[in-house]
């Protein structure tokens, strides 16, 4: 097994990162032919998942989260420790912290219109730490 970690600057708010290249780059450097790729961010305000990364569909993202899980909510979790992130741990639940991708052939097994995201769901900046595990 391979485990490798990945960071990145977030502002917070629902902000879109992609990862599909910095995943891809520890698959390479690996010399990674078959195998499973488990891929975890560290925290409860944060997510990931895939789609296709493009900004019409980033921002309806957005908007949809808003919709959901508004930030305005008299959360239950803000009351309890006098913060305002309660929509924000609700959307990481939603889409969970982690994912697995197959590899075959040494390459990710995405489509073409398929990349990898870290969404920071918190109410502001963060150094988000990612974890890659390879799975042979």
């Amino acid at each position: 097994m391979v485990t490798e970690k990945l960071f990145f600057l977030t502002v917070g708010n629902c902000d879109v990162i992609e990862i599909t290249k910095d995943v891809e780059n520890i698959v390479c450097n690996n010399k990674v032919a078959d195998a499973v790729v488990f891929i975890s961010v560290i925290g409860s305000t944060a997510g990931l998942t895939t789609m296709e990364y493009e900004r019409g569909l980033e921002r309806d993202i957005k908007e949809q989260f808003d919709k959901l899980f508004p930030y305005s909510k008299d959360y239950e979790h803000n009351k309890t420790w006098s913060d305002d992130n309660g929509h924000s741990h609700l959307r990481s639940s939603f889409i969970k912290t982690n994912i697995f991708v197959s590899v075959t052939d040494s390459k990710l097994d995405l489509g073409t219109w398929q990349q990898i995201v870290l969404i920071d769901f918190d109410t502001r900046p963060r150094k988000r730490e990612i974890i890659v595990k390879i799975m042979r």
